[in-house]
Formats: structure tokens, sequence, C-alpha cells
């Protein structure tokens, strides 16, 4: 048996110090102008796929070839220490990646995957699109209709979707859609939107509170017809996944559940970043602010502010670490990736909020990057299952009971 360890292998050492060098040499220089200018960071996603950070090599190699589930969340914590807005550009792609990864067959994955990033020459992105206009966390509430034309082998989609990360700029969408109302969430399937379909459209731009520089959008599907191959799986999975539905013998899962799941330990590096970046930030201040005649950090009521904060921080991290090992070992038990996104987003929200605190006036303005890691931290109780979505997970799981 090997012997114990918590340490980060060599390989997580240097790619940790690679994304670090690059966060705090590119990314975070330029947090305030892409915040300011609410507009996708085009030409650091251009950088960061130039020297292979950006890409669907990168996610393969996280994904793929690493034995512990780690290196994902030690790449996001450093991107997100950079700025959350800009590491949000980068990291949408992934999420439209995981959905099909999630639902797709090996040819299809081959396919799509990389056009959701194209390469460094001309850089792409992704969308995931699930949440709709008068459903987010409630998945069976979901209206957006895939029906089959048989005679053409293609599926004609209609409704809109919203929140979406990338939305209508993106090059490839991954689409959840119901194909048969009669079975709530389990009758849902994913289906790919390629460039350029006719009846896709980009409907309203969100203006954010926070991760301005990640662009949000509806999407609007109007008679929008794809080939049958765009089904992610296969048509012959799907019937024989229905109809075991219909006859109670299945246990599938929603397809927006199946990519959520997947995703929550990352969603957690990201957050426990941020907060990590407002400790940093709020320790060096607190060092160099001086009152009364000496730094403020010698007042209890500070050095106590930044000891909690580092103490809640580590705890997420720990908490993301184990539940990024137990998905890659597929030994999720009591939804453990729940409990890390509930924690780390609770932490990054309020360790900004302490942040600001301790730079006092200076933390309300945006001279000072706090306000901005504060209002972006925000969003990591709401998507992706908001901070209540988290404890029905969990409860359920503790459980074994249907809490509602």
């Amino acid at each position: 048996m090997s012997e114990f360890s918590l340490e980060l292998s060599e390989d997580q050492l240097q790619l940790q110090k690679w994304v670090h060098d690059f966060a705090e040499g590119v990314i975070r220089p330029a947090g305030h102008e892409w915040d300011v200018k609410e507009e996708t960071p085009w030409p650091i996603l251009e950088e960061a796929a130039s020297i292979g950070l950006y890409g669907w090599e990168f996610m393969a190699e996280m994904m793929m070839n690493d034995p512990t589930g780690i290196s994902m969340s030690v790449a996001l914590e450093e991107l997100f220490w950079g700025d959350a807005g800009i590491g949000m550009a980068m990291m949408g792609s992934g999420l439209a990646a995981a959905g099909i990864v999630a639902a797709g067959t090996n040819e299809q994955v081959m396919e799509w995957v990389p056009q959701c990033y194209g390469d460094a020459t001309d850089v792409k992105l992704g969308a995931f699109c699930a949440s709709e206009p008068d459903a987010g966390s409630d998945v069976a509430a979901y209206r957006t209709r895939a029906v089959y034309d048989e005679a053409k082998d293609e599926w004609v989609l209609n409704g809109t979707k919203t929140w979406i990360t990338n939305g209508g700029i993106a090059e490839i969408h991954v689409v959840i859609a119901v194909v048969d109302p009669e079975l709530g969430s389990k009758g849902q399937a994913s289906f790919i939107i390629p460039p350029n379909t006719p009846g896709f459209s980009m409907g309203q731009k969100f203006a954010k509170h926070g991760l301005r520089a990640s662009h949000t959008s509806e999407v609007v599907l109007d008679d929008v017809r794809v080939p049958g191959s765009c089904l992610l799986g296969s048509k012959e999975r799907l019937d024989e996944r229905l109809a075991g539905v219909r006859e109670g013998k299945s246990n599938d899962r929603q397809a927006a559940m199946q990519t959520f799941e997947a995703t929550r330990p990352a969603v957690a590096a990201q957050a426990v970043g941020i907060a990590r970046a407002a400790l940093e930030y709020a320790t060096d201040y607190a060092k160099e602010r001086e009152a009364f005649g000496r730094p403020i950090v010698y007042n209890q009521s500070i050095a106590f502010m930044l000891a909690d904060m580092a103490t809640e921080i580590d705890a997420a991290r720990m908490l993301t670490h184990r539940a990024a090992w137990l998905g890659k070992q597929r030994k999720f038990k009591n939804a453990e990736g729940s409990m890390a996104k509930l924690k780390a987003g609770r932490v990054a929200v309020w360790a900004t909020e302490r942040a600001m605190q301790i730079l006092g006036g200076y933390g309300y303005v945006n001279e000072y990057p706090v306000e901005r890691w504060h209002r972006d931290a925000k969003i990591y109780d709401i998507f992706e299952g908001t901070e209540q979505i988290q404890q029905l997970v969990i409860s359920r799981a503790l459980t074994g009971l249907r809490i509602e």
C-alpha cells in the first residue's frame, strides 16, 4: 500500500506554478479593464491558447490523465485567483465539453469537443444551455422541446434558454431539451447545435453584478433542425432508456444533472481561488495600513478575521480536493461534490466581505479589487445549483429520503 500523503505531486506543483504565473502576469492586471468593458477578453483567450492553457488538449489532460482528479482543481484555483470574470471566460467552454463527454459517444466527443475550443490561431467557445426563464434549479420544469422527424432523420428544437455562459457567441452549443414530456426530468436529452444553424439566435445579453468579463445571454431556438447525429448518445440508446423509464426499470439521471455533478468540484475550486485572493490581499493591506501609530494587523479584531478566513478557505479547499478525488474514483456517497460547492461558495462570499471590512472605505471602491471579487463571489451561491439546492442534494443523499 502506498504511503498516504496530502502533498501535491511534482507534476501538480509545476502545473500550479505555470497557471499561477499566467494568472499573475496576464490575467490579474487585466481584471479591472474587462470588468468595466463587460466583454469577452478575446486577447487573453488567444494568449492562453498560444501557451496551451486554453484548449481541448489541456482539458483532456486534466480530466483523463490525472489519476487523482485533483489537478483540475489546482489549476482552477490559480486561474480564478487571477480574476474570476476572465477565468470564467476561459473555462465556460469546459461546461459544454463536460456535457458532451457525459452524454456523447466516443465519436461525438472526438468530433465536437475540439470545436468548443478551436486552436491557437482561431479561438472558439462552447456553451452549455440548460436553464430557462421559468426553470433554473427545477430541471423537471424545462419546456424546450425536441421532436424527431423520422422521415428526414432530424430533430426539431423550439424554446428559449437563459443565463447561458457564452450563449450566442459560442461555436458549439449543447442544449438540454425535452423529448418526452410525460416522463418529466427523465424525458430529456442533450443535443449539439452546430455553428450557423438556421433558427438559432442570441436573445438578451445580461448586464451582471459580477463575472462581467464572461458573456451571459439568452439563446432562442425557433424550429431549429439538426441531424439525427447531433443527439448526444444515439437514438437507439435514447429509445432504450425512455422505454426503461416508462416501465419503471431505469434509474437514469437527468441530462443536466449529470453534467452539473461532474463539474461541481471544479466550480468549488474557482470559489476557493477568489477567496484566497481576498485573504492574501487583505493580509498584505493589514500589514501596511497604519492606524493609531501601528499596522492594523496588530489589532486582534483584524488578525482574528484573517485567521478565520484562512481556516475557512483551507477547509473549503480540503472538501474540494476530496470531492475531486472521489469524483475521479466514482466513489461519491453523500453528495460530496455538492458539499464542496456549498462550502466553497459560502466561504468565497464571506471571505471577500471580510476583506472589504478590513480595507474599510477602500474596500468599497473599484480602485481596489476586493469589491470586484465580492461581486464575482456571489454567483457561487447561485449558479450550477443554488446554495439551497446543494443542501437539498446533500440531505437526500444523507437520509435516503425525498426531502422537499
